[in-house]
């Protein structure tokens, strides 16, 4: 009888398991190694994770996070070896990477947040930015890696520097006179400005730029599960907008 019982049981495991392993769908994120506050740290905090995690609990799905470089990062995704990447700002370029919520026509109200990039320039400099031109420009202006603003700059015929992968490299380079300027996220230049390199910095007051910033999801993904991926989008959404999100936003300083 004990036997008889324990190959029952046996069984039941063997008919239960690969149901509750379907149950739950793990889609693979890849991110930018390094801090980009308030919106993300190398080690998983910040408010794109505090957004990610609502989505995963209201769809009661697994995000398996990945911090690698970003250059890496979008090769990945465009290789299908990751399900998606974020936060990604829009180029058209970056349509073969993967896909945007709402197809052809990018759907902005399903993005993970809103960001700018901003013009920092050495104390006392000259450099300026009228919203459309700089002038007194007498060197390079550096950004970082694989950043969109590049191509921006690169749009007005400018000197341009992209060999730095993070925002203090940048700024250093910067003091040390070997830029111009610095084109950097508005949430990467706070963080500067409030550090210690920001006594011998300054931030111009009008962006170069203001963006949504996606979720977006491998090719692979949306086209063997398309539903999947439409919820994902859908529930970014309902999540950035949900009290809770905009309370957590709030007390970083950030508002829709």
């Amino acid at each position: 009888m004990h036997d008889r019982i324990t190959r029952y049981c046996a069984c039941m495991l063997l008919v239960l398991s690969p149901v509750a392993a379907a149950a739950r769908d793990t889609v693979t994120l890849c991110y930018e190694a390094q801090d980009v506050k308030p919106w993300r740290t190398e080690k998983g905090g910040g408010l794109n994770f505090a957004l990610l995690k609502m989505v995963e609990q209201r769809l009661d799905i697994q995000f398996d996070f990945q911090s690698i470089p970003w250059k890496r990062c979008l090769a990945q995704l465009k290789a299908n070896a990751v399900d998606g990447a974020f936060a990604v700002s829009y180029k058209a370029d970056r349509r073969e990477l993967g896909e945007y919520p709402g197809g052809q026509e990018v759907d902005a109200t399903k993005r993970m947040h809103t960001d700018t990039y901003v013009v920092l320039r050495r104390k006392g400099s000259q450099v300026a930015w009228d919203g459309k031109q700089f002038s007194h420009l007498d060197g390079a202006i550096g950004f970082q890696l694989g950043y969109s603003v590049g191509d921006v700059l690169r749009a007005q015929n400018l000197e341009v520097d992209e060999g730095s992968q993070r925002a203090d490299e940048l700024a250093r380079k910067l003091i040390a006179g070997r830029l111009a300027a610095a084109a950097l996220g508005g949430s990467d230049a706070a963080g500067l400005m409030r550090g210690p390199l920001g006594a011998q910095l300054e931030q111009l007051p009008i962006p170069i730029i203001e963006k949504p910033y996606f979720l977006i999801l491998s090719h692979a993904l949306v086209a063997s599960k398309p539903q999947l991926a439409a919820r994902i989008w859908s529930e970014v959404e309902q999540a950035r907008n949900s009290p809770a999100y905009r309370k957590l936003a709030e007390a970083q300083g950030v508002h829709h």
